[in-house]
């Protein structure tokens, strides 16, 4: 489809030859007023190109490749696992985004232990549906863990990772992985006594990595023992750059099963 300039048409004397109801009529004279400034149907028509082209699926799924009837219903419920695990990550995107607005990043003393720690008490006791709102969160975070686990467990037990769906499956182990990375660094936020020492068991990972060991710690927690650099880090990481990137490849992940249909069981 050409986005070159077209020669005028007459849409007026061919709108005259129809027999148009007033409601076709202002319709068709809206569009017209506005292709003329804007090129609306150039775009509208090159979007119908890439719809159809996007929806000519391939390889054909299970049931139609073998003409199988939907004999395979009862699977279905495990194919909602993607769904449930992205509606998951939407909700603990929104919920964390809301505290976001109270949470402060500071291991300094404060009254009852740190910054962080209080930040977080005052969410809890003080801020109205602060409760709710920090459980919708830590739930959503669980629930999704869960459901994509459990739907990477469907993918393999029903053969969906093979030839050509590989790719979308390497790129579902590095989501998976991803979302373990979410999962622990919002873990270390609060900044208790359960963080502390989940981020001193990170520190000792690190370090334990042969080579890179000193520097991925130095990297990744701000040094060899836990600092206010360690829960900037988990700040940055859990706020700033691990959304982008999840929603980014979450969006590539979707795309590619779209464009090459769902794999029904084999």
């Amino acid at each position: 489809m050409s986005l070159e300039k077209k020669d005028e048409y007459d849409h007026e004397g061919w709108m005259k030859e129809k027999e148009l109801t007033p409601v076709e009529s202002t319709f068709l004279t809206t569009l017209i007023w506005l292709d003329k400034r804007l090129r609306i149907v150039d775009y509208l028509e090159l979007m119908e190109t890439l719809y159809y082209r996007v929806n000519l699926q391939m390889p054909k799924s299970h049931t139609e490749q073998y003409n199988l009837d939907n004999k395979f219903w009862y699977w279905y419920p495990l194919y909602t696992l993607g769904l449930f695990s992205t509606l998951a990550y939407v909700v603990a995107a929104i919920s964390g985004a809301l505290l976001g607005f109270y949470y402060a990043p500071s291991n300094a003393a404060a009254a009852e232990a740190t910054v962080a720690y209080d930040s977080i008490a005052f969410i809890m006791r003080d801020l109205q549906f602060g409760f709710m709102l920090r459980s919708i969160h830590r739930w959503s975070a669980q629930v999704m863990v869960a459901a994509v686990f459990l739907h990477m467990l469907r993918v393999y037990f029903t053969g969906a990772y093979k030839e050509p769906r590989e790719l979308n499956w390497l790129l579902g182990i590095v989501l998976i992985s991803l979302t373990m990375v979410f999962g622990y660094t919002g873990y270390l936020l609060p900044w208790d006594q359960l963080a502390f020492w989940a981020g001193q068991i990170g520190v000792e990972m690190a370090l334990s990595v042969p080579l890179a060991g000193e520097w991925a710690a130095q990297l990744l927690f701000g040094g060899f023992s836990l600092s206010q650099a360690t829960l900037q880090r988990m700040y940055i990481l859990h706020v700033f750059l691990l959304p982008f990137v999840v929603t980014a490849l979450i969006a590539i992940h979707i795309g590619i099963v779209w464009v090459q249909g769902i794999a029904e069981p084999h």
